[in-house]
């Protein structure tokens, strides 16, 4: 079960847990809310015996075993017919009230689930095996998921209010969380959160799963061991992170490698790995520390490679420069919809830093500089392919020269509405064949790319 360390909860969560639990009685006419007024008077009751209070000096484990036996003895009271299920069932919520995540909890436990949507109190919406579906869970009402948001950002020392409607958090667990209220939000308390997966998958098991063939997978391999400059292009949920901490399996053991994200979510296997992270504004005036001051000082902290979570603004022209200056084999994501649009939107967060350089110079340097991008793309049968892997060769006039290492394509959608294609091969040998051969891997290189 997802929660939290009771002993080291704040004031501010012990507050919002008793707004979220004091809630009145409504009249009920079906069996379903008959269930849900015998809920709500077990609730009241059990805030009288377990108070927040104590709570926060109770174990997770001790407050799960305290509030089962407190909701028996009030049923037995109170003469509701429930049995020990429902029992169990009755006091897991109320202990889901109190430290999880209220009725996003089970959601939260169920692996199968990526992403939670709330929009507003009575729509939340998940994405399930790469399909979005409405969820049967609501809140009571708009203070239910009022509360439950102020107590996730609490979590952090950050409020939501009418002053800071929307609020970026991370859950104890790694999970991410927008939060976006009203006036901003005009349906209601907005929640949305990017579950954080424990489990890492290899580039083989990516192939496996179909993102790819064993070739690219082979290919991807050499990249990452052969030290070259890889961007990671893709839309929202498309599976750049996931990609980026498969690639990594592919770094050496003995460098020293510094990740710099918004929120932490690589989860590298190397010893020695240094991870950064952003930092809002605080609430009490502290400044917000971004991508690009965390770069500049990675710069001065002696690394083998930098792995940008992502890249989106001015930071792109400290990560080019880190790139050109000795840390080659570094690594970002970005948000595009194709190589090419990766390398426009490059170029447009490169003059966001108020270079003044010319475009022609610009591109130049993002030409030397840049040795692969890697196109994933969610399809519309809901899974994850890496469409592209392109090579940047250089420039052409004014124009970037690629490559297309491989490509998906595209056949027909079978009768299930699964997407048909095959990963296809240009059997050409790429620029950085050079430094797969330094490393002792051009062999392995022309193998997998069907060269002789």
């Amino acid at each position: 079960m997802f929660g939290v360390n009771v002993t080291a909860a704040t004031q501010s969560e012990t507050s919002s847990t008793t707004q979220s639990l004091s809630v009145p009685i409504a009249d009920v006419s079906s069996a379903s809310n008959i269930e849900e007024q015998r809920f709500r008077t077990i609730q009241q009751e059990i805030m009288a015996i377990i108070s927040p209070s104590v709570v926060v000096t109770l174990s997770p484990e001790e407050l799960e075993d305290r509030t089962f036996e407190a909701v028996g003895n009030i049923a037995a009271r109170q003469q509701f017919p429930i049995g020990g299920t429902e029992q169990r069932n009755i006091s897991q919520r109320l202990v889901d009230e109190m430290l999880g995540l209220g009725p996003l909890q089970v959601l939260m436990d169920d692996p199968e689930i990526t992403d939670i949507m709330v929009n507003g109190h009575k729509e939340v919406f998940i994405e399930l095996r790469g399909k979005v579906k409405r969820a049967d869970v609501s809140f009571r009402d708009e203070e239910h998921v009022l509360n439950l948001a102020r107590r996730i950002v609490s979590r952090i020392g950050r409020r939501v209010d009418e002053t800071t409607p929307m609020v970026d958090a991370r859950l104890p667990n790694g999970s991410r969380v927008n939060v976006l209220i009203p006036p901003l939000a005009l349906n209601g308390t907005c929640i949305s959160i990017r579950k954080f997966n424990e489990k890492k998958h290899s580039l083989e098991q990516l192939a496996a799963l179909g993102a790819m063939s064993t070739e690219m997978a082979s290919v991807l391999n050499i990249i990452a061991r052969s030290r070259v400059n890889v961007l990671i292009s893709g839309g929202t949920g498309a599976g750049k992170t996931t990609l980026l901490n498969a690639l990594s399996f592919g770094i050496s053991p003995d460098e020293r490698i510094i990740t710099i994200e918004d929120a932490a979510e690589l989860k590298l296997q190397q010893p020695h790995v240094v991870s950064i992270e952003t930092r809002p504004a605080s609430v009490e005036g502290a400044p917000a520390i971004g991508q690009r001051e965390l770069l500049r000082n990675a710069l001065r902290m002696r690394p083998d490679r930098i792995i940008l979570g992502e890249v989106r603004g001015a930071e792109a022209f400290d990560m080019m420069q880190a790139m050109n200056t000795g840390h080659d084999g570094s690594m970002s994501t970005l948000h595009a919809n194709s190589p090419h649009d990766a390398l426009i939107r490059l170029e447009n967060m490169l003059l966001m830093a108020e270079v003044n350089l010319p475009v022609s110079a610009l591109r130049r340097q993002i030409a030397s500089t840049l040795d692969v991008i890697v196109q994933v793309e969610r399809m519309r049968d809901g899974k994850r392919r890496i469409v592209n892997i392109t090579e940047i060769v250089g420039l052409e006039g004014e124009q970037y020269l690629t490559h297309d290492l491989f490509h998906f394509d595209y056949q027909h959608t079978d009768a299930h509405g699964d997407i048909v294609g095959q990963f296809l091969s240009a059997k050409i040998l790429p620029r950085f064949s050079e430094k797969a051969r330094y490393y002792q891997l051009e062999s392995q290189l022309k193998q997998a790319l069907g060269v002789r």
